[in-house]
Order: C-alpha cells, then sequence, then structure tokens
C-alpha cells in the first residue's frame, strides 16, 4: 500500500466524529494540519506567523484561525484559513480526519483537521498574516534530538515542548512549541505509529481517553 493510502487508513481511525457532542458549547477554532509525501516521506506544512499580528505575532503556527458565521463546520474554518492565509485551494485538500480538540489559552476550542496536500503545492503567503511557509519531516516530531521540555508552564501534559528546526531549503531556525508542538506531535504519532522518544503524557495507540478527559476537566470548570 502506497505510504499516503496507508496513512489515510490509519488516521480515519482517530476521528472525533460526534464522540465529543456533550461538550458545552465554546468559542470555536480550526487549525489545518497539511500532510504531503516528499522525497518519499511524511511532511507537514507549517507557517510563521506576522510579526504585525496582534495574537501570536512571530510564532510557528499551523495555517487556522476562529470560526466565522458563515463557516459550516470545523473542516470549512480550517480550509478557508488555509486558502487566507497561505492561497491554498480548497479543493486541492484531501481532508482525512479530525482529531480531538483543544482548549487554548484563550479559552477557544482549536480542533486539527488533518489533510493531504500535493507535493508541487506552491504557497502564497498573505504577507498580513504569514511571514514564512516551510515544511517537516514528520518524524522530527518523534525524535528527542531537538525537543526540549520544560515543567510547569501550561502544557497540556503539564510540560510545554518545544522543537527547534533547522529548514534545509532556506537555513532559517523555527522554534515550534506550545499548541503548535502538541497537535505536531499527536499527528505524528499517530500516522507514523511510533511512540516519541520522549515522555509526551498520553498513549499513542490510544490518544482520545486522555485528551477527552482534560477537555471534560477544563470545560466542567466553566
Amino acid at each position: 500500500m502506497h505510504i499516503k493510502d496507508k496513512t489515510i487508513a490509519i488516521l480515519k481511525q482517530f476521528d472525533v466524529g460526534n464522540k465529543l457532542a456533550s461538550l458545552p458549547v465554546l468559542p470555536k477554532a480550526s487549525v489545518l494540519i497539511p500532510l504531503m509525501v516528499k522525497n518519499g516521506e511524511l511532511c507537514t506544512l507549517m507557517t510563521l506567523r506576522s510579526k504585525e499580528l496582534r495574537t501570536s505575532a512571530g510564532e510557528v503556527c499551523f495555517p487556522g484561525g476562529k470560526r466565522d458565521p458563515g463557516d459550516r463546520d470545523d473542516v470549512d474554518t480550517a480550509l478557508r484559513e488555509a486558502e487566507e492565509e497561505i492561497g491554498l485551494p480548497p479543493a486541492d485538500v484531501q481532508v482525512v480526519c479530525r482529531l480531538v480538540p483543544i482548549i487554548n489559552k484563550s479559552g477557544l476550542l482549536v480542533t486539527p483537521v488533518v489533510g493531504f496536500i500535493d507535493e508541487s503545492f506552491c504557497p502564497s503567503p498573505n504577507p498580513a498574516e504569514v511571514s514564512a511557509v516551510f515544511t517537516v519531516p514528520l518524524d522530527f516530531f518523534t525524535s528527542d534530538k531537538d525537543h526540549y521540555a520544560t515543567h510547569g508552564a501550561a502544557g497540556m501534559m503539564g510540560l510545554l515542548h518545544s522543537f527547534y528546526f533547522v529548514d534545509p531549503d532556506s537555513g532559517s531556525q523555527y522554534h515550534i512549541w506550545g499548541l503548535t508542538a502538541i497537535f505536531a506531535i499527536l499527528v505524528a504519532a499517530l500516522a507514523l505509529r511510533r511512540t516519541p522518544e520522549f515522555d509526551v503524557g498520553f498513549d499513542p495507540e490510544d490518544p482520545l481517553f486522555f485528551f477527552q478527559r482534560i477537555l471534560h476537566r477544563k470545560t466542567s470548570k466553566l
């Protein structure tokens, strides 16, 4: 089976569907985690936010943002934001699944939407929102080599995960941390069926239970 088809079959098993329908209504956001096969290995596309933005300026993120009133669902939000930020046409994304959402530091319920794009996609970043677009091999997020973690800084697992990635194409170094790092670790562990070399605090074979427990604990306080 081709690596793309195999990955799609794996990730579809973790689609949340309606499993979290009982959660309280919260303000929502979505991110698109764009996967591609590049030189025979799974990679993901990431962005560096413009330093002119009011929130998370200069941080590495996946394309995404808050839900608009006209968005039909989480997938619609992720695809719309990706088109606005990096010029990715929604029709060019093969949506695979929605993974378990996480409440971010602003109280938004952020849903990661995973989809495949073609390796030939050429980003057209909106300079008002994005200052750089780069690709990272997915296995980078399971290796301890460039990974760092600190305790007590409000990471979802009691850890704040950080990665320092040097883009071989540009030579630029990017700091990938926080919620973006958690989503990247989660997708890498699931897609590659690989346990990260560092402590993540959840079972890569069945992460839904852990994240559901975190969600219900947080929402019970609302």
